[in-house]
């Protein structure tokens, strides 16, 4: 692990991994060993794996094997002509851990990085010990009317860009955006030059794509099939995702624990969401028997987190 480029928030070093018959990817690691549960951070929509869980890699690494790809399209993630796919992307993270040798891990998912989390469970259920879900649901735009405004201007937009008509003012004006955190503060000038570096390595097809199937997926015919832990951490002033479309998605799996973030759909810059974040991971990994009652990280004993009925 580095020192983050402001001098307070440490980045850790990444790797290029090979993925047969996919391409190449990059995926951030700490703490390589093996030592404790493997912890798979899926990111968001427009971020990087660097972007997405930046304040939350030190608290992590110190308990957990912790792997942060970035998803095709998106920093150093798989380049390809092919269309953006949430069943790629999550055939990606499968092939990804196959190539690590990682078995039994925890697969925590953001945003983008829920759907994608819950594709890989119904497609490779044997990879996943456990789920975390963060500022999602499993369809993240409601209502029908919404969800054809976004799809129809995510595709004109990704047909733009095949066609090499790409607005060079758009990823800047989103990467100062993203440098901010949920109250609007701008972070050091540094670490602003560094999230605008990670972002114009995205493929904006690519997420431009992304945009468009995050408008037309959906998983409530099966989500409720979901037989592994499973937390769902709620930023409660979310307006990308509104918090109660994130507890209709704890309500429909079953055993479902939920955890609570008073913020919204950025709340992942926040150091403060890393505690939250640990104890939903740690609450999964005891559940999944992945860390022993008494050497766990976090006492969950005195622990505030509701199980959701099943009706």
């Amino acid at each position: 692990m580095r020192e983050g480029d402001d001098g307070r928030l440490p980045i850790p070093t990444g790797h290029r991994v090979l993925l047969p018959e996919r391409g190449t990817t990059f995926v951030r690691e700490l703490n390589s060993r093996g030592d404790g549960p493997t912890v798979v951070l899926v990111h968001g929509w427009i971020a990087s794996g660097g972007l997405n869980w930046l304040p939350a890699f030190e608290p992590l690494g110190r308990d957990f094997h912790v792997l942060a790809p970035d998803n095709r399209g998106h920093g150093r993630g798989i380049q390809t002509r092919s269309r953006f796919r949430i069943a790629d992307a999550a055939d990606d993270l499968a092939a990804l851990l196959d190539v690590l040798g990682v078995e039994d891990a925890i697969v925590v998912g953001y945003s983008l990085g829920g759907p994608i989390s819950q594709m890989l469970w119904r497609r490779h259920p044997d990879k996943v010990a456990g789920l975390v879900f963060c500022a999602t649901g499993f369809d993240l735009v409601q209502g029908g009317g919404a969800r054809m405004a976004m799809a129809g201007a995510a595709s004109m937009f990704a047909a733009g860009l095949r066609a090499g008509a790409m607005p060079g003012a758009f990823p800047s004006a989103l990467a100062r955006q993203v440098t901010r955190d949920a109250r609007g503060a701008t972070r050091p000038q540094t670490l602003s030059k560094w999230a605008r570096a990670e972002m114009q390595r995205h493929s904006w097809r690519m997420v431009a794509e992304a945009g468009l199937a995050i408008g037309t997926y959906s998983s409530g015919d099966w989500i409720g099939d979901i037989d592994v832990p499973t937390s769902v951490l709620v930023t409660q002033r979310d307006r990308a995702v509104p918090a109660e479309a994130q507890y209709g998605l704890a309500a429909e799996i079953p055993g479902a624990r939920i955890h609570r973030y008073d913020g919204g759909h950025v709340s992942c810059l926040e150091p403060g969401f890393a505690d939250v974040l640990t104890e939903s991971i740690t609450d999964v990994a005891q559940r999944a028997r992945l860390f022993a009652d008494d050497t766990a990280v976090i006492d969950l004993r005195t622990h505030e987190a509701d199980t959701v009925p099943v009706s």
